[in-house]
């Protein structure tokens, strides 16, 4: 059992649990939101500098006289208007990411 199934378990006998045993499972929770909250910020600052990147590339291929969108890009653009995303993620958000999975070191 995961810690996540163990507190979705205890959330469903709150009538039985303690003043303390709630305190316990909503710090728990905090604890758990303020680690998720900073990966989050981790992560948005990594695709910050990556988008920064690319950008300042395609400046310089601009400036360069170089063709900004190539014909990969256009076979791209294709699948994804291909593709019927209404509703849908690309991400199966329900799935656990391991560390590894957000390319932590």
């Amino acid at each position: 059992m995961t810690q996540q199934d163990s507190n979705d378990e205890a959330l469903l006998d709150l009538g039985n649990k303690s003043d303390n045993e709630i305190r316990e499972l909503l710090d728990g929770l905090y604890n758990e939101e303020q680690h998720v909250s900073y990966r989050r910020r981790v992560l948005h600052g990594k695709i910050d500098i990556l988008r920064s990147e690319l950008v300042r590339r395609l400046k310089a291929d601009r400036e360069a006289g170089r063709d900004v969108i190539t014909g990969a890009d256009v076979d791209r653009l294709i699948d994804i208007l291909a593709t019927d995303l209404r509703g849908a993620s690309r991400f199966d958000v329900t799935t656990p990411l391991d560390d590894e999975d957000l390319g932590d070191d």
